[in-house]
């Protein structure tokens, strides 16, 4: 493909690109396309628009599920950020598009050298385990390792924003029960924004009824 012919070489930027992709179905093809080639500095670019179409269009990228998972095993950080933050996003369209992606994203999870992707992904999971309680009893296994493990770490307290919306949302009553279990200690304990926030979830957990006496 001559580089005339690549939107992604017209110079326009990631808002641009991400509109012209949305009405033209051969400008998207190269999009996605771009996120799968050889090229590192083609396929954060590719990222960053379709990071722009889950934020400006949704819609268009419900048939892309299998491209966007595929993303996710690029070697680069960068493009693995974007694509879990446009999985994010798409959980309100369509949360079934995370279905495909949940092996990337869990390896994400665990990624050894950016905090930032792993806090990406945990961002995905809570998000999505969010939207019904199956869903939050399938993830919350993956979220509560997470807590544990990176408890402390910078990107922790943006992590219990993203729990305070899982106990917020659809969750099951046994998980907003066990994130406040978990976070319990913190709690009562800890101070600023990591106890502010632990506080919340801990708030969040149903009351347990009392049991009848027979």
């Amino acid at each position: 493909m001559a580089a005339d012919d690549n939107v992604l070489e017209s110079g326009m930027d990631k808002d641009e690109l991400a509109e012209k992709a949305a009405k033209e179905p051969k400008a998207l093809a190269q999009v996605i396309e771009a996120l799968s080639g050889a090229d590192r500095r083609s396929r954060q670019q590719a990222a960053l628009v379709v990071n722009s179409l889950a934020t400006h269009h949704p819609d268009v990228l419900r048939t892309q599920a299998d491209a966007l998972a595929d993303a996710l095993e690029r070697p680069e950080s960068q493009t693995r950020w974007e694509i879990l933050g446009a999985l994010e996003k798409l959980v309100a369209t369509d949360a079934r598009i995370i279905d495909r992606a949940l092996p990337g994203i869990t390896t994400a999870l665990h990624d050894s050298e950016s905090g930032v992707v792993r806090l990406g992904a945990f961002r995905v999971l809570c998000a999505y385990g969010s939207t019904t309680a199956k869903r939050s009893e399938r993830v919350w296994p993956l979220i509560d390792e997470a807590i544990r493990v990176y408890h402390g770490d910078p990107e922790f307290p943006a992590m219990l924003s993203s729990v305070i919306k899982l106990v917020s949302g659809g969750a099951a009553d046994e998980v907003k029960h066990a994130a406040a279990e978990r976070m319990e200690f913190d709690a009562e304990h800890t101070k600023g924004l990591v106890g502010k926030r632990a506080k919340r979830i801990v708030e969040c957990a149903p009351k347990k009824r009392a049991k009848k006496k027979s």
